[in-house]
């Protein structure tokens, strides 16, 4: 398996390879900061769920906890910095395989003296997290004294506003430096213990506790320093039962003081006698056993470079260390646990672009995504109470607590000078049927009755209900005004067609699942009869809302050769975009994408053409979503340069198109292109579809897919598809249209 690699340093590039090569384990997310200080660098560790809300703000914000990864390393009392001297080689990996991130340097410093300087570090899998990182410094040419100093450091804020007080810095057990943290206004209590080995002296200073480590070194002599350290939080002892529990209970009712001391007894155990060797061989076995089944593997032809299997392999494992695996409190933000890019919060992406890679792989992990929301149900209930609706209106972006938490504004517009208001929270309700339409995927996917009992059949009851009070009676037709869709560059449209189908599939499937509820079935036959849904006109063109064929159009390619910038923004007013033929990504082609059978096939690609020429692909989620409606359509050539384009959304040459973190949801449709696209797999059907088209560069594609009960192994190569099972259970397949049965045997197919 391939690294993610960087050989040069650029201090340009620092924070998107910050985002990059983070290290996680769903619970965890740890940036790849440079141990030393660099002008803008941002540090950052997060634990999924550790919200707050500061002091005179709107929303809350995921947690920046304090620093482990920095040390300050002294050469002879010179200081290491990149930055000055001559960089000599120089090279950083990320093991995708295993996740380790290792750095080598050979640093000429400005005395002209040569030191080479191995860094490691790796973040344990499982929750609790183990973190461990190595240092090694060799003079080449020399005798020096070298001295590492490293600890805990409390001084970590987001973008400046300070999120935790400190309850204790102290030292344990002779040689271990512990901090208490504790959430100020979310009242989460944080505990992080670390020992550094050989042990030095510690000292605590400005919300510091630090142990400096000093090394008399000979030419050739190396010296090493090991750091071993501990995260949890009060979180993690509220984990029993969750399945039955909202959000907010706190299961543990222990004083603060004996929740802390809890916390420190627990970490200063896990920490006794580990070392960076063995939390390394633990971490390897545990990335290993997720590969087995996690990975879309392909074989190019020998003419190409494989650069579309790292880009597979990276979205497979930012996508494992962004999910909380166990934990339905908690869900996926739009950056994972990368970056503080939209503050951490969760949106329609997680369900619609990330669930379905768990679904597939780790079903119980997709549930626990679905538990998220339907532990917040009685939350979205009040939010559609408090707009004048029924049923159950989700927040547009959320946190921990199940509130809505869209900031009001937005950043002030630099050609007016004013702020931009955030309609979203106010009008971008397909979320709504987005969370349903997952539901019903999950059933799908799993046949899982007891869910639907449960959990599931009132997740699309509640959500019914507030599409049938959301419509209005207007012309002969109940009508959905004043929405905005996933294209947020068309706002306050009436009968966006994305909005409308998706609402219509939420009520048909409330009725499938509420059969005993013979008012709420009759309501909604009735509205499913009556509800205006756009059609194609006489030119075959399916309008996106009531407006948007009557707006003027523009020539766009100055902004498509720069899309995912948002440039349009710095010639045109928001207010301008809304009034012309322009799409930061398609409704139409979504809708195509999640019910592919509502339209036939020459539509979908006459309207998928037609909305491409005015859709500047700004959204990362746009061009791989096109890539699967264009491979449906048969134009594989076109459907695979949209998804090496989507591949670069991180992996490209911008800078900083990752600052503040990798684009999750991007992640998720990346595999989602791959499978959904090029394997043909259609999961819309009681039986599972697939209708290949690989493109010409790929010789051989394989993956696992889990489907009722079922783990499936799939080989794809040019002209043919192989599936096998190990169960003897008959499952029914088809291929190509043609109806097959699967038991423990292999079918071998021609396509």
């Amino acid at each position: 398996m391939k690294n993610l690699s960087e050989t040069k340093f650029a201090l340009s590039y620092i924070n998107k390879y910050g985002s990059l090569m983070a290290q996680g384990n769903g619970y965890l997310g740890l940036r790849a900061s440079h141990e030393e200080d660099y002008p803008g660098q941002v540090r950052g560790m997060y634990l999924a769920g550790v919200y707050n809300r500061p002091a005179g703000s709107e929303s809350a914000e995921l947690v920046n906890l304090p620093d482990i990864a920095g040390m300050q390393i002294e050469l002879d009392g010179q200081l290491f910095s990149l930055q000055m001297g001559k960089i000599v080689e120089y090279e950083r990996h990320l093991a995708l395989g295993s996740g380790l991130l290792t750095r080598r340097i050979i640093w000429r410093d400005p005395r002209g003296r040569l030191f080479e300087l191995n860094f490691e570090r790796v973040v344990g899998k499982t929750r609790g997290t183990l973190i461990g990182s190595r240092v090694s410094i060799k003079s080449l040419n020399q005798s020096v004294r070298a001295v590492i100093t490293t600890g805990i450091d409390g001084q970590q804020t987001n973008f400046g506003t300070q999120q935790l007080m400190e309850e204790k810095l102290h030292v344990a057990a002779g040689d271990f430096m512990v901090g208490h943290y504790e959430t100020i206004e979310s009242d989460r209590k944080i505990v992080i213990a670390a020992k550094v080995a050989p042990g030095g002296v510690i000292t605590a200073k400005n919300r510091q506790i630090k142990s400096q480590v000093t090394f008399d070194l000979q030419p050739g002599q190396a010296a090493i320093l090991e750091k071993i350290v501990m995260v949890s939080s009060d979180l993690d002892l509220e984990t029993t039962n969750l399945e039955n529990v909202g959000a907010d209970r706190r299961l543990s009712q222990q004083k603060d003081s004996d929740v802390l001391a809890i916390l420190e007894s627990t970490a200063l155990a896990k920490l006794a006698d580990r070392d960076f060797d063995w939390l390394k061989r633990e971490v390897e076995k545990d990335w290993a056993k997720f590969w087995v089944t996690g990975r879309v593997e392909l074989e190019p032809k020998a003419s190409t470079v494989n650069t579309d299997q790292l880009a597979l392999d990276f979205a497979s494992y930012h996508l494992e260390i962004m999910t909380p695996k166990n934990d339905p409190r908690m869900s996926v933000g739009a950056k994972g646990l990368t970056g503080e890019g939209y503050k951490g919060h969760v949106f329609w992406d997680t369900e619609i672009f990330i669930l379905p890679y768990f679904l597939h792989h780790s079903p119980e992990t997709a549930k626990n995504m679905l538990l998220y929301r339907y532990h917040h149900l009685q939350d979205a209930k009040e939010k559609a109470q408090q707009y004048g609706y029924s049923g159950a209106l989700f927040p547009w972006e959320s946190a921990f607590s199940g509130r809505e938490e869209t900031p009001e504004f937005a950043a002030i517009n630099i050609r007016t000078g004013k702020r931009q208001r955030i309609a979203s929270a106010l009008a971008e309700h397909h979320i709504v049927a987005d969370i349903a339409y997952a539901v019903w995927g999950y059933f799908q996917a799993t046949r899982d009755q007891i869910f639907m009992e449960k959990y599931g059949r009132e997740l699309l009851r509640e959500t019914a209900e507030f599409w049938l009070s959301r419509a209005v009676w207007q012309d002969g037709h109940y009508q959905i005004l004043d929405v905005i869709g996933p294209d947020e560059y068309t706002e306050h449209i009436d009968n966006n067609a994305y909005t409308n189908y998706l609402a219509v599939f939420n009520v048909e499937q409330a009725i499938r699942f509420n059969q005993d509820a013979t008012d709420f079935c009759q309501r909604g036959a009735d509205f499913l009869a009556n509800l205006y849904l756009p059609v194609a006109g006489s030119d075959g063109i399916i309008p996106q809302d009531d407006t948007f064929l009557t707006k003027p159009q523009i020539d766009l390619e100055k902004y498509k050769q720069t899309q995912g910038k948002q440039g349009i923004l710095l010639d045109y007013s928001r207010a301008e975009v809304i009034d012309m033929q322009i799409l930061k990504q398609a409704d139409l082609v979504m809708l195509f994408y999640l019910l592919p059978h509502l339209f036939p096939a020459d539509i979908v690609a006459q309207n998928l053409s037609f909305y491409e020429e005015r859709t500047i692909h700004d959204s990362s989620l746009s061009k791989a979503i096109h890539a699967i409606v264009a491979c449906r359509s048969g134009d594989v050539d076109t459907a695979y340069r949209f998804f090496q384009e989507a591949c670069l959304i991180d992996l490209g040459t911008d800078p900083h198109s990752s600052d503040d973190g990798i684009h999750a949801a991007s992640t998720g449709a990346i595999w989602l292109a791959a499978v959904f696209g090029f394997a043909g797999v259609d999961t819309t059907d009681v039986r599972l579809h697939f209708t290949p088209r690989l493109p010409e560069t790929w010789q051989k594609m394989s993956f696992h897919f889990w489907w009722q009960n079922e783990k499936l192994q799939v080989e794809l190569k040019q002209g043919m598809i192989k599936l096998s099972k190990g169960s003897t259970t008959e499952l029914e397949i088809e291929i190509n249209g043609k109806l097959l049965t699967l038991t423990d045997r292999e079918i071998e197919e021609r396509i």
